[in-house]
């Protein structure tokens, strides 16, 4: 079953992506496999019942050592990062691929969720157990988490919000398709013509 595939992989080392691909994250599938994943997709209404909270996606779990999903993605989109002991970052330097923005405090940074949390709840995730969530909240393989300014770190939907660089539109909506096909989520109507809009120009 799917589930049970993405809790045996959950703890599995996340591919990098290539030179010709943003740092931040692993390779997303090609615009023409994102195109024909989008036309699978089910198209279906938000549906918020139960309420979505935070607490029901359990994040930043321990990856290896003492370094959670946090420190990880950190550690992974950033340039001769130094870390304590506690594996928190004391130094190096990151870019934002969704603003360009450069920083060498890792503090200026937030871990975002590509797929925000709150679209997966009322995208198909309220249906899913717990560990199903902590894994999609902590997934290091698909192209879901990224280091990004601080500030960016919100509630998203292409149909209202995409990056403020303009180059990685192309990226964001094939890592959206993506992180939303594998763990078939469903989309709206104005979230699936958007996302056609930006993946018809890549």
């Amino acid at each position: 079953m799917l589930f049970t595939t993405l809790l045996l992989v959950a703890t599995a080392s996340a591919a990098l992506a290539s030179p010709l691909e943003s740092r931040a994250l692993p390779t997303p599938i090609p615009a023409s496999t994102a195109r024909t994943y989008l036309s699978k997709l089910v198209v279906e209404n938000e549906i918020n019942d139960p309420p979505y909270s935070r607490s029901l996606f359990p994040h930043w779990t321990q990856v290896s050592g003492s370094c959670n999903t946090r420190e990880t993605v950190l550690k992974r989109d950033g340039t001769d990062v130094v870390t304590a002991r506690d594996c928190s970052p004391t130094s190096g330097h990151w870019v934002s691929p969704y603003d360009n923005v450069a920083t060498n405090l890792a503090s200026d940074l937030d871990i975002d969720h590509v797929v925000p949390l709150k679209e997966a709840w009322r995208s198909g995730a309220r249906l899913w157990t717990t560990a199903q969530r902590r894994v999609f909240a902590n997934d290091l393989i698909r192209p879901q988490l990224v280091a990004v300014t601080d500030d960016l770190n919100q509630q998203k939907d292409p149909s209202k919000w995409t990056p403020p660089l303009a180059s990685f539109h192309c990226t964001y909506a094939r890592a959206w398709v993506h992180v939303k096909h594998f763990y078939n989520l469903t989309v709206d109507t104005a979230e699936k013509a958007a996302l056609s809009r930006i993946l018809n120009r890549c």
